[in-house]
């Protein structure tokens, strides 16, 4: 008869098999780092190829009833083009439970309506450095959300250490060179700052809707929502695309691509990571956009290459500390939350 201690694994032995069990792709921290980089980048070129857009189709600035038709056409492709892009890999086309359509709702209402509304009122009325500054505070906001209003995670020292290092490489970012512009408003810095809340809001309830729907599904399905109402808010306000042109058309074709690509990837990393593990990777949003910015703009001789990869190294370190694995205690079981 076989001695049962030695018949059944002792709690050791389970924790020892369990650390070496392999770790799913999608949470090894080179592939979060990867995908998270690809969508940054694509978000980073997001910032000019939008001022582009405009110049090509005759928007002029501060014209927000046509910006909300600009952004609602371009979201409604996204979510055409993530859907179409998931019928193909899986030869069906993604579905969403009867349950799981109040879920779109709120994402688009997050994600898409009330974050872009407010993003795009809130740029026309704020000046360019200080608006960078406070919607860089949405990747701040989203570990906060998640670990004090939806309690998906702790929040520790070393998530609250890396988030302000990295906060600190915007801000150096974005001072260099730049005007502050004038007194803060609720229009302009303030509509920014719900714009950011609202994002935070969403990275959340993606991280928790993901793990009952297909999250592809549900950031497709929620950009043609918020799009049909961005895009239908903008004509009813008297907007409009005022010259229709085919390179003003490919342009909103590669932002809808930026739009459905970007948004599905990172749905995906929320699903499989905490929210504060892809979240932090967002502070490389603002270093896309100014290098992008200055090549495609052609302002490649007055970007502050030194200040930049400053910014960078203070953005990659609080991006380490975040990831970085919490430390085992002796027993093997995960060290205490600091």
């Amino acid at each position: 008869m076989p001695d049962p201690a030695s018949a059944s694994p002792t709690l050791h032995q389970t924790a020892g098999a369990s650390r070496l069990a392999p770790r799913p792709l999608l949470t090894r921290t080179w592939c979060v780092a990867a995908l998270a980089l690809i969508c940054c980048a694509l978000w980073g070129s997001a910032i000019p190829c939008i001022k582009i857009g405009y110049g090509l189709l005759g928007i002029a600035a501060g014209d927000v009833p046509s910006e909300f038709v600009f952004a609602g056409v371009r979201f409604m492709l996204a979510g055409v083009i993530a859907l179409a892009a998931a019928s193909i890999a899986e030869r069906r086309l993604p579905r969403v439970s009867r349950a799981g359509w109040p879920l779109v709702v709120k994402l688009a209402l997050a994600q898409t309506i009330v974050q872009y509304a407010f993003f795009y009122v809130g740029v026309s009325h704020a000046s360019g450095v200080r608006g960078s500054i406070v919607n860089a505070t949405s990747t701040f906001l989203c570990v906060l959300v998640a670990a004090l209003v939806f309690r998906q995670e702790r929040l520790t020292v070393r998530k609250v250490l890396g988030c302000a290092i990295g906060f600190a490489g915007v801000i150096i970012v974005n001072l260099t060179g730049g005007d502050m512009g004038g007194a803060v408003t609720l229009t302009g810095e303030g509509f920014i700052l719900i714009a950011a809340c609202s994002y935070a809001v969403s990275s959340a309830l993606i991280h928790s809707y993901a793990q009952r729907e297909n999250p592809v599904a549900l950031s497709g399905y929620q950009f043609v929502l918020g799009g049909l109402v961005l895009s239908g808010a903008g004509l009813a306000l008297g907007g409009s695309l005022p010259r229709i042109t085919p390179a003003g058309l490919a342009m909103i074709g590669y932002l809808a691509c930026v739009s459905g690509v970007a948004y599905s990837l990172w749905s995906v990393l929320l699903k499989y990571n905490a929210t504060s593990r892809v979240t932090i990777f967002g502070f490389m949003n603002p270093v896309f956009g100014v290098v992008l910015s200055s090549i495609l703009l052609g302002e490649g001789a007055t970007l502050p290459w030194l200040e930049t990869a400053l910014a960078l190294a203070l953005i990659v370190v609080g991006i380490v500390l975040v990831n970085r694995p919490q430390p085992a205690a002796r027993d093997g079981s995960p060290g205490p939350a600091r």
